[in-house]
């Protein structure tokens, strides 16, 4: 592998990645964007599920299924990184155990359940010296891409409202964890979708001085929140208004953002995840365009135009870490920023008990 930029060129074997889950995580992003980087070698897919076995099985050769975690962390020998995208309630425990096999580690979101489990792990990490990042993948949607560089570039002046949804129409509950476990195991929207919306607006924005959130559960029979708004106070003056909903039956536009010049607007969501899950290989110079919704509009006071949307690169994600592992340069996510998220998340919670 060879690894280059402006400054450095630096050649080193694959790196062998495990990937510990291979339900939506691990079988549409983790597995398949591994795969087709040349700077890794999937070494392993973690599932005791017979399907999904024979799925990965089909798609990455013989002898890359490990039925449990325990039989993986015996080689750990053989590899170099771990992606932890289990169930919620395991990411910590599996991280850590990671960890303590000598491997760096991704976690899938939310990357903890608590604060304070997020802030040990990170501290377990850096005793050990491994490197610990958060698959926090929605910061490379191409909608999001876009706005960040209309931000960056002034076309919308200063900005005083962020709002941002992302909603579904699903009025049963499914077989999911996010569907029946309580909030305390990681259930609920908010631990789902929360840790893509909440990251996003800190990046673009900033320190958060304020939370409000309205957390309900709409659906018969729901344990945890399915149906959720939380409200940020930047410390620049910005407020963020985020939706999140499994029982809406049309969107609120995916992006609205009001600035002082202008407001940029968009519907619908990043194509990456539908075109994963129809079977569009990452290296498709389709994938990651959005061919249902490709333009964004940028709307002022006398005109509006039509704004096309970037394209999404879910794998810049695993070209920066391989970078940083190589290289020692900081990793693609810092895990203090979803340290944030999940002070944020455990203060909505601790509004609506």
């Amino acid at each position: 592998m060879s690894i280059t930029d402006d400054d450095v060129t630096v050649s080193a074997s694959p790196i062998r990645a495990a990937v510990i889950g291979y339900g939506l995580g691990g079988e549409t992003f983790h597995a398949p964007l591994i795969a087709a980087d040349p700077a890794y070698r999937l070494a392993a897919v973690v599932t005791s599920n017979p399907e999904r076995a024979g799925r990965a099985t089909e798609r990455y050769g013989a002898g890359v299924v490990v039925t449990d975690a325990d039989s993986l962390f015996e080689r750990a020998g053989d590899l170099d990184l771990v992606v932890v995208t289990s169930p919620n309630a395991t990411h910590v425990p599996l991280a850590r155990r990671a960890i303590d096999a000598g491997l760096d580690v991704v976690v899938d979101k939310p990357f903890a359940l608590t604060e304070a489990d997020a802030t040990e792990l990170i501290a377990h990490a850096e005793r050990a010296g491994r490197r610990l990042t958060v698959f926090q993948n929605r910061r490379w949607d191409g909608d999001f891409l876009t706005l960040r560089t209309l931000i960056e570039n002034g076309d919308l002046g200063e900005v005083r409202q962020f709002e941002s949804a992302f909603e579904w129409f699903k009025p049963s509950l499914s077989a999911k964890n996010k569907d029946v476990d309580p909030a305390d195991q990681g259930g609920g929207i908010l631990f789902d979708l929360g840790p893509h919306l909440i990251d996003q607006a800190l990046q673009l924005f900033g320190e958060v001085t304020a939370v409000h959130a309205e957390l309900d559960a709409r659906r018969a029979g729901a344990v945890s929140d399915d149906d959720s708004f939380v409200s940020l106070q930047h410390a620049n003056g910005v407020r963020s208004r985020l939706w999140m909903s499994a029982v809406a039956p049309g969107n609120r536009p995916r992006f609205r953002v009001v600035g002082s010049k202008a407001v940029f607007a968009s519907v619908g969501l990043d194509p990456q995840e539908r075109q994963a899950k129809a079977g569009m290989s990452v290296g498709d110079h389709r994938f990651g365009m959005d061919e249902i919704s490709p333009y964004g509009l940028v709307i002022g006071p006398d005109a509006e135009r039509q704004l096309p949307k970037q394209r999404g690169t879910y794998s810049e994600f695993y070209r920066l870490l391989a970078e940083a592992l190589v290289t020692g340069r900081p990793v693609p996510v810092d895990p203090r920023d979803s340290e944030t998220v999940l002070r944020i998340i455990e203060e909505a919670h601790r509004q609506n008990r």
